[in-house]
């Protein structure tokens, strides 16, 4: 029982610290922008990586 009384305010401390990390991350911006990561990743090629392999050929499949 006394394990009880000792994890249930700690349990509520926790769950505090992180409900307080979520809103410092929404008041600073972190969720403003949720497209740009993504596109990010389709143009991270450099041009050194692509003058390397000039006859690599992109396969494209329909079957999406």
């Amino acid at each position: 029982m006394s394990v009880v009384l000792l994890l249930i305010p700690l349990s509520i401390v926790i769950a505090a610290g992180f409900l307080s990390a979520f809103f410092w991350a929404v008041r600073s911006g972190q969720y403003e922008d949720t497209s740009t990561p993504s596109l990010r990743v389709l143009t991270d090629e450099t041009r050194e990586s692509a003058s390397k392999h000039p006859n690599r050929q992109r396969i494209i499949s329909d079957e999406d």
